[in-house]
Parts: C-alpha cells; sequence; structure tokens
C-alpha cells in the first residue's frame, strides 16, 4: 500500500501528528495558553478543541509551572498529556515540576508509576523575537536523568518523531525550530508513521568529515556540505534526532569511518552538547582521529535581540571555516 503524501510545512505536520493520536487514543490531552480557542500562538493547535471539545484540548492560566505539574498529575493518573509552553524561555518557570517530579517518578516508586507526558515548546532564534523567546535550551534538559530530548528538523521528521514521543511511557521535551515553522515544506505521509526515539540519522554518506547537527541548524548543515563537496570534500550530514538518549552508536561509526568530525548548533558552546560529542569521539575514536573535534556553535551570552540576532548563529561561512581548518590539519 502507498501511503498518500501531502506538503506540509513542520507546523502543518505537528498539528496532523496531534490530530491523528487524538483520534487513535483517547487518552492524549492538549493543553497550553490560547491552545484551544485561538489554536496556540503558532497555530500548532488549530482545530483540535473544535473536533475533541474542551475537555480534551483545555485552556490554561498564564502559569506554566501550573500547566506542567498538572500534566504530571494527569500522566500519572492514567493520560497522556501534550502540554504546550509558548517558548522555551518560558521553560524556566517548570523546572522544579519536570527536574523533582516527572523526571523522578518512575526512578522514585521503582516503576510502579510513570509519567508518559511531551512538553512541547518552540524553541532558537531567526525570527527576530523579544527576550526570553529564542533561546537554545537543549542542553540544560539532556541534564535531568529520566526525561527525553527530542528537536526534528523538518516537517516529516517532526511528525513521525512527535507521534512516538506521544506513545512513549516516560516524558519527552520536543523542542520545535520555530525558525522552520512555515519556512520549509517536505512531503508527508498523511497516514500514520512513527520514527524511532533514539536513533540518528544519516542524510547522506561521505568519506572525509562527519558534521553532527539537529534542529533549524541542519539547513545550513546541509548547505555547507554542499559547498565542500565542490572543493572534493566528501561530507557524511546526521541529524541527531534525539538529543537524549542519543544514537552514540551511529556518531562513533561515523567519526571511525572519517576521522574528523564537526559539531554544528545554535546554543551556546560551554557544557553543551558538542561538548558531549566531542568527548565521546575522545573516548571511542582517539586513535582513529586525524584532526580535533570542531564545534561551530552560538556565543555564551544571551541571545541578541533583532539586530544582532544573525551574527549568534552559525551560518555557513563559519562552518565552512571550520571544515577546510579540520581539512588542513
Amino acid at each position: 500500500m502507498v501511503n498518500k503524501m501531502a506538503k506540509m510545512t513542520l507546523i502543518q505536520a505537528i498539528n496532523n501528528a496531534l490530530h491523528l493520536e487524538m483520534e487513535k487514543d483517547e487518552k492524549v490531552v492538549v493543553m497550553g495558553e490560547d491552545v484551544g480557542h485561538e489554536g496556540g500562538v503558532f497555530r500548532a493547535t488549530v482545530g483540535l478543541q473544535e473536533k475533541f471539545g474542551k475537555e480534551r484540548v483545555i485552556d490554561t492560566p498564564l502559569a506554566e509551572s501550573g500547566i506542567i505539574g498538572t500534566a504530571i498529575g494527569m500522566a500519572v493518573s492514567g493520560l497522556k498529556p501534550v502540554p504546550e509552553i509558548q517558548f522555551s524561555g518560558f521553560l524556566y518557570y517548570c523546572f522544579n515540576q519536570l527536574v523533582s517530579h516527572a523526571a523522578r517518578i518512575r526512578m522514585r516508586t521503582r516503576g510502579r508509576y510513570s509519567v508518559p507526558m511531551v512538553v512541547r515548546s518552540p524553541y532558537g532564534a531567526g525570527i527576530r523575537a523579544l527576550e526570553h523567546h529564542s533561546e537554545s535550551t537543549e542542553a540544560l534538559f539532556v541534564h535531568m536523568a529520566g526525561l527525553k530530548v527530542v528537536i526534528p528538523s523538518g516537517p516529516y521528521n517532526a511528525k513521525g518523531l512527535l507521534l512516538s514521543a506521544i506513545r512513549d511511557p516516560d516524558p519527552v521535551m520536543f523542542l520545535e525550530p520555530m525558525r522552520l515553522y512555515r519556512s520549509v515544506k517536505e512531503d508527508v505521509p498523511e497516514e500514520d508513521y512513527a520514527i524511532p526515539l533514539g536513533q540518528a540519522k544519516v542524510e547522506r554518506e561521505g568519506s572525509d568529515l562527519a558534521l553532527i547537527s539537529w534542529g533549524s541548524m541542519m539547513k545550513e548543515t546541509r548547505e555547507a556540505a554542499d559547498e565542500a563537496k565542490e572543493k572534493d570534500v566528501s561530507v557524511e550530514v546526521i541529524d541527531l534526532q534525539t538529543l537524549w538518549p542519543f544514537d552514540e552508536k551511529t556518531v562513533i561509526k561515523s567519526i571511525e569511518k572519517t576521522g574528523r568530525a564537526i559539531v554544528v548548533h545554535e546554543s551556546p558552546r560551554t557544557c553543551s552538547i558538542g561538548s558531549e560529542l566531542a568527548a565521546r569521539a575522545m573516548d571511542h575514536n582517539f586513535l582513529n582521529l586525524k584532526a580535533p573535534v570542531t564545534r561551530v556553535t552560538g556565543f555564551d551570552i544571551p541571545v541578541p535581540l533583532a539586530r544582532y540576532e544573525d551574527f549568534n548563529m552559525p551560518d555557513v561561512f563559519r562552518i565552512m571555516k571550520a571544515i577546510d581548518k579540520v581539512m588542513s590539519f
């Protein structure tokens, strides 16, 4: 049977996944600020309340800690809540609930209870948003043992990863790159399909260099790989997809094959996912490395406001400088 395909933006793919899973499983509940009548600040939940009712698509007060605390109670009681936090900068108010409860209940109860909850939130820069609206906070959540962290890079894997996240028995942070919400379209099956959590995707094979990224930075990563090809550099491109638990096997295998690696991300450089990937490369591939693992990242500063936003984000020029440096080491 051939799946029927449709051209979707990332926001449409998210909406489609929520529709499908709410139809399939009556335990799935969507909640958050303005998610019902308004369809969410980015319209990711448009039409859900009209179709499934106010008991399953719940407009909440402007209280992020309360949203997550309520969702945890729902999850422990047998529901599958999908709370939306309007911007990742507002997730700071949720930390106590996430760290002290969501991430620990399975361990605390020796497996008697779990928290099948997916926290959706747009993250990252690129749309000239206000302060606290453009952070890339993924490393903070990777440090919380008990949480899974997922970041899609386009419409196709956004839908498949979200469906897997909702079906997962444990809490998942699902961070959506808002720069990509409407800027790209892909062929997406209208039917149900799932992309397993914890698996990276090798987007293209290469022999000279492993270029690793996730989320919105995959756009610049692909463009840099194309430019490197014109210089006869064979680049292997990896989309991490799940940041925790991340697919160490695929990453290590790629670095072992190529002997060189560059990690690209817009979040700050220090204590980042890129730092961990570089450390793992040293742990497993030290004798295979032909050059130091290099990172192309955002800076260790608050995300600048609109006028200077682009200077903080890695671009093709910065990635190409790193490629030239690594290849000439």
